[in-house]
């Protein structure tokens, strides 16, 4: 059975103070779950505003982006039209007759 030596904690305390313990220890639980829920609300917050805030960031440069994009068209367009312009001065100043250039060779 047990030793002599050992002692028994079973029923070493009265009841109305292992109740208090266990209030206290309830009451310590509902502390930590609420701070818990506060550093949670806490966390969610500073997240909702790292997201806002990168998310305006991202627009800012789509938007920024989307700028260079239209001026980089703008300027292919018009040297796609020059090219054009010189391409078809090109072809008329090949197509001339040594007659049209007074008999002189095109330059």
């Amino acid at each position: 059975m047990t030793d002599s030596s050992e002692t028994r904690n079973i029923m070493t305390k009265p009841l109305p103070q292992i109740l208090d313990e266990i209030e206290g220890s309830i009451k310590l639980a509902d502390e930590a779950a609420s701070q818990a829920r506060k550093a949670a609300a806490e966390a969610q917050t500073a997240v909702e505003i790292a997201v806002s805030e990168a998310m305006k960031n991202a627009n800012e440069r789509v938007i920024e982006a989307e700028k260079i994009a239209r001026e980089a068209m703008k300027l292919a367009e018009a040297m796609k039209q020059a090219l054009l312009y010189g391409a078809d001065a090109v072809a008329k100043k090949l197509s001339e007759k040594p007659s049209d250039t007074g008999g002189n060779p095109p330059k």
